[in-house]
């Protein structure tokens, strides 16, 4: 089996979680902590931890965060070579407030190092994404870079996470090349200016992103579970797996590395769907964006647990 090549964003997460009610506008006491994260970091962990060889293409800054993040990230096993360390430049940052249930309520980010990741600077990885069994691409790059990875990889399916509501638009350009589409509720309605509410809204709408190319649709619904859409197969929603919520960063990008294993296990996608939901569950009951214990047999065994009848 070959790599996957995780290209995007790769940060340090700042998190800070209340006790009690938020209270805008004032001092909350509660919990800080640092972690390693960046959605495409935070899927090439995860699919290290999963048992793929994974590589992990990305910039980080020449100083202490940066250097942190990528001893940690190979420390869970993600093959690191293809990161620059650039001189002069921050490494990006993600400062997020949670309120006591785990939600977040507000963040803030620092990610200006990412427009340093042009199409002259991927080049110099042109093989690497040629020879890649998949590739996964977050929106954190530009729409120029996104562009260019789109139409230069080989035969490997691309798989996208639309980041944000805004973020996501600029892989609009390249979807006759993306394979597996993940976007949140929001996102799914930015993308298409479709609503998204009910069956039949993302019925519709992984049907308009259907004939624009795109063979697999996941939209995630939180709380509400995931509907998922495959272009020759069908559709159909899930149901959110019951769990503990310490806190809701990185669930996204657990869902979104599932999807790419059930992928390279040849797996249909309400299947690769019900997997994806585990990694995420697993993840929502972990401290920071990644689960450390997080492997295909946890996720496995926490969907048996759940379901008798799962393969």
């Amino acid at each position: 089996m070959g790599y996957v090549l995780a290209i995007g964003a790769t940060n340090v997460d700042i998190l800070g979680t209340a006790q009690g009610p938020l209270r805008l506008g004032d001092s909350n006491p509660g919990r800080i902590r640092t972690t390693q994260g960046g959605v495409a970091r935070n899927v090439a962990e995860n699919l290290a931890r999963l048992g793929i060889d994974t590589h992990l293409l990305s910039v980080v800054g020449d100083d202490a965060f940066g250097h942190s993040v990528l001893a940690a990230t190979r420390q869970a096993g993600v093959n690191t070579q293809a990161c620059w360390v650039l001189p002069g430049a921050a490494t990006s940052t993600y400062l997020s407030v949670h309120s006591s249930d785990g939600d977040m309520t507000v963040a803030v980010n620092d990610m200006e190092i990412l427009q340093r990741v042009t199409p002259a600077l991927l080049a110099q990885h042109a093989n690497a994404l040629k020879l890649a069994q998949a590739v996964v691409l977050d929106c954190n790059l530009s729409e120029e870079s996104l562009g260019w990875i789109c139409h230069l990889k080989g035969n490997a399916p691309i798989f996208v996470d639309g980041v944000s509501a805004v973020k996501c638009l600029r892989i609009k350009p390249c979807l006759g090349t993306v394979h597996t589409l993940k976007l949140n509720q929001l996102e799914a309605q930015t993308f298409t200016g479709l609503p998204c509410n009910t069956l039949i809204d993302m019925q519709t709408i992984t049907q308009h992103l259907h004939l624009q190319g795109v063979q697999q649709v996941v939209i995630s619904l939180g709380a509400q579970g995931v509907f998922w859409s495959d272009k020759g197969t069908g559709s159909g929603k899930l149901d959110a797996l019951l769990c503990t919520v310490f806190n809701t960063a990185g669930a996204g990008d657990a869902l979104t590395a599932g999807l790419v294993y059930a992928y390279l296990q040849q797996w249909p996608l309400h299947q690769a769907a019900s997997f994806a939901q585990g990694c995420a569950a697993l993840t929502l009951g972990a401290p920071a964006a990644n689960h450390p214990n997080l492997s295909a047999a946890a996720v496995t065994q926490l969907l048996h647990h759940i379901f008798t009848t799962y393969p």
